[in-house]
Parts: structure tokens; sequence; C-alpha cells
């Protein structure tokens, strides 16, 4: 079961990452072949480094707090996959084409806030070890990359088609997850 989960929230967590790459593919008007990579390298990057920071937050309050941390993963993860399903019903963000430095930073730390919060909520997921969290954050980060280079490529090609049904199937997941832990919590298998 643990892998099944590692792979479901690698692809729900890419899924604001993938909604902003294809954004950027959108507004490329010219595709060249490093700029699917730099966008999974930045978004992969980002999204493998924030669930590890927030993993050791987790860890933290776990020990403190343990009989909440299953209440504490279901509420983040409700709030962020409502907040993804909310956006995904929004109008869509204007398009920077910009591959530049500090727009770049900014679009993938916000991409990987989510992330973020995600790794916080590793304790309750049966993802309690420093091996099993690095697995989980290189799995993300993978997924991540992978997406979001397709997602240029995608986007250049195809357009804003998809940005809805992905942060909408991403929060659907996200929320699933949430509820996953909570009931782990109480109706142990």
């Amino acid at each position: 079961m643990y892998l099944i989960d590692i792979a479901l929230l690698a692809v729900a967590l890419s899924m604001d990452a993938f909604a902003v790459a294809l954004c950027k593919g959108l507004a490329q008007p010219t595709l060249k072949p490093r700029q699917p990579l730099l966008v999974g390298l930045w978004f992969g990057g980002f999204q493998a480094i924030m669930p590890f920071l927030g993993y050791f937050v987790g860890a933290f309050f776990e020990r403190s707090i343990s009989s909440w941390v299953p209440w504490l993963a279901f509420a983040l993860l409700l709030c962020i996959g409502l907040n993804m399903i909310r956006e995904s019903f929004s109008k869509a963000e204007e398009a920077d084409p910009s591959l530049r430095f500090l727009p770049m930073l900014g679009m993938a730390i916000a991409t990987s806030v989510d992330a973020l919060a995600a790794g916080v909520t590793f304790p309750a997921m049966d993802i309690a070890t420093v091996g099993r969290a690095l697995t989980a954050c290189l799995s993300i980060g993978l997924v991540t990359f992978f997406l979001s280079a397709a997602g240029v490529r995608v986007g250049h090609f195809f357009g804003h088609r998809w940005r809805r049904g992905a942060e909408l199937c991403g929060g659907i997941i996200l929320i699933l997850l949430g509820v996953k832990a909570l009931f782990a919590r109480y109706l142990p298998c």
C-alpha cells in the first residue's frame, strides 16, 4: 500500500506544476528543447525538497501530539484539495512566457507549498522513517519533473484545455488521501 500511496501523492501534488507548465508552454512562441527540461527541473526540484522539509516538521509534531496527526493530515490534505478544486473552477491566470530566474523561483515555490504541507502528513501515512520520506520525496520530484516537462510540450501544442481537469483531479486525490489517513488511524487493517 505504501508504494500506491506514494504514486497517488506524487501525481496529485504534481498537478499544480503540470497546470502551470501547460500555461508556460502555451505562452512560448517557439519551444526550444531545453525549455521543458528547465521547467521540469524547477518544479520537480522544489516538489522534492519541500515535502522533505515538511516531513521533519511532521515528525516533530508527531512525537508531541501523535493522536492528532491523522486529523492534522486530514485537515491539511482536505484544505489543499479543496483549494485545488476551487482553483480548477477559477478563471485561467495570465500566462507569462518568461523563464527567468525570479519568475520561475516564485512559481516553483507557489506550486510546491502544497508539497510542504503534504510532507507534514508523512508520519500519518506510514512514511515515518527518513528512508521512506526520502523515497517519497524523490518520487514526487521525479513525477513532477516528467509531468512538468511534458506539460510544457502539451501546453505549447494544445493550450489551456486540461488545466481545470488536472487541478480538479489532483484536488480529489489529495482529499481521498486525507480521508484514508484518518480512517487508517481508526480502522486498522
